[in-house]
């Protein structure tokens, strides 16, 4: 099959081999993936993967041995736990920790960037007629900005930055606004801010933000964020970590103790509650996608994904 394969260098295959489906597994045609910053700090060495990148993708089951998904338009939740019931993680329904689960694209698991794909039968949702290609393909990190509401309350009372404006932390203020809450976004591209802010999105160059906000959120996707976001952050506030990046991070933890500051590490979320708002109509993210590219032009997509005047770039499979 075709297929962007990530082995020390990102390259263009025509000849990778088909996946195949253990029991319990369904094999997925890609129709459509997003491209995310995680995908392209791991062309720069995060998580040291080798193989087919991509999680965020909207599929169709080519081959399954439930016939409730055989044909179907879904997603997939991308954690593969191993699910044994001895397994503690698994059996509390942490599954996404589990330790020796696989994730797609990133961690053990050929991904999205590629014809086919394999994922767990559990971890398949079907998406509604009413979300086009375009917006199922959202699901995965719409997912994550989700999981933020699992792990702490907002209250539109609250003031609320979001440190880049790139694709996760515009696709995060878009979200926390249909949610009812009106945070700030600090960017260094006066372009995409300009565009966040005919969204209707409130934006602000990050070096202007004011210190003293009772959230903030970094989806910068810089190791330096951490710091920049601890600037910004009121004594007791919160801290939530959004971006995964290859370089460490140089931080004096003292003001974390000093000030009280509550730090949130978020991650992967349930696709439910995001399966459940594009069907709702409660966000319209069409206008995020900056660029769609076909699968054979994979290699330029990742460049175009690379370029920080773009939000999202998709590949399609023709």
């Amino acid at each position: 099959m075709r297929a962007l394969v990530l082995d020390r260098e990102l390259a263009f295959r025509r000849d990778y081999p088909d996946p195949a489906a253990t029991p319990g597994e369904s094999i997925v045609r890609v129709e459509m993936a997003g491209i995310c910053g995680t995908d392209l700090e791991m062309t720069r060495g995060y998580m040291t993967f080798r193989g087919v990148p991509g999680h965020e993708f909207v599929g169709r089951v080519v081959e399954s041995a439930r016939p409730e998904l055989s044909g179907r338009r879904v997603v997939g939740e991308i954690n593969a736990a191993c699910g044994a019931p001895t397994c503690r993680w698994c059996h509390a329904g942490l599954g996404r920790h589990c330790p020796t689960r696989t994730v797609l694209g990133i961690l053990g698991r050929d991904g999205a960037f590629a014809d086919y794909l394999v994922l767990p039968d559990d971890n398949l949702l079907a998406v509604p007629d009413s979300i086009p290609d375009n917006l199922a393909v959202f699901c995965e990190p719409l997912a994550a900005v989700y999981e933020i509401f699992e792990q702490t309350r907002l209250e539109p009372s609250e003031s609320i930055a979001i440190l880049g404006d790139g694709r996760l932390g515009a696709l995060i203020a878009l979200a926390l606004g249909a949610e009812g809450l009106t945070p700030m976004v600090g960017g260094h591209h006066r372009d995409k801010l300009d565009r966040l802010a005919a969204l209707g999105v409130k934006v602000s160059l990050e070096s202007e933000l004011p210190p003293g906000f009772d959230v903030v959120i970094d989806a910068s996707g810089r190791a330096a964020g951490l710091k920049r976001a601890l600037e910004l952050v009121r004594p007791r506030g919160r801290l939530i970590l959004k971006s995964t990046a290859a370089d460490a991070a140089a931080l004096n933890l003292a003001p974390l103790v000093v000030n009280e500051i509550t730090v949130i590490g978020s991650r992967c979320g349930r696709f439910a509650p995001a399966l459940d708002a594009l069907a709702a109509g409660c966000l319209d993210l069409a206008p995020l996608v900056s660029a769609v590219f076909p699968l054979e032009d994979g290699m330029a997509a990742m460049r175009a994904a690379s370029d920080g005047s773009n939000f999202k770039v998709l590949l399609r499979a023709t």
